[in-house]
């Protein structure tokens, strides 16, 4: 079974803007990759370079952050899995914003990486106080379906399909077919097309 994923802390990492695709997230021609070893490095690049030591992932006080917080209809777009790799690998554990894209949710839940969503105000709320403080802790509690910092605690929303799965650890696919393996065998076993219709 894999890891329960219940709740999430740290510091919080404030990246603005609405509709951010993958395309921006990880640009394509980082997708050639063998393994997804080193993408992390590559999060956002053409944003970071064009920002010039300017955007949030370069930003000292971001250093070590591992709660992204984003606008509304984060990682649209390409279905491309890389994105959620490139940020996990960059650091990042849980995802805080006002909506996703469906894909690169189920892509992120995919890796145990929990995107929550807030109202708009609440969300601003957040932003606001994370970018003021970035020393203070931000707790995303799927159990409890909150998120909370020192601009209080807020009310969260998240798929109860997403939300089972995190917190019962059965959000690894791969996972869950290992552990179910001898049961695997014993149906195949049965199975008369699988033994060449021998039995």
């Amino acid at each position: 079974m894999a890891d329960i994923v219940n709740r999430i802390e740290g510091r919080g990492c404030v990246v603005r803007g609405s509709d951010i695709d993958t395309d921006r997230i990880i640009p394509a021609r980082f997708l050639r990759c063998v393994t997804f070893d080193g993408l992390g490095e590559h999060a956002f690049e053409d944003d970071r370079e064009q920002a010039k030591g300017d955007h949030a992932l370069d930003k000292e006080q971001y250093a070590g952050a591992n709660v992204l917080i984003v606008g509304e209809n984060f990682g649209c777009g390409s279905s491309r899995e890389h994105a959620p790799q490139s940020l996990m690998r960059a650091g990042f554990d849980v995802f805080v914003g006002e909506s996703f894209a469906e894909i690169f949710a189920g892509n992120c839940t995919a890796l145990g990486l929990p995107c929550v969503t807030l109202a708009g105000d609440d969300l601003a709320t957040l932003m606001d106080s994370v970018e003021l403080d970035p020393e203070q802790t931000v707790a995303v509690d799927l159990e409890s379906r909150t998120v909370t910092s020192r601009a209080g605690t807020m009310e969260a929303n998240v798929r109860d399909g997403t939300r089972k799965a995190l917190l019962e650890g059965t959000w690894n696919a791969t996972a869950v077919l290992v552990e179910a393996g001898e049961t695997i065998e014993a149906t195949a076993a049965r199975l008369p097309y699988v033994n060449g219709f021998a039995n």
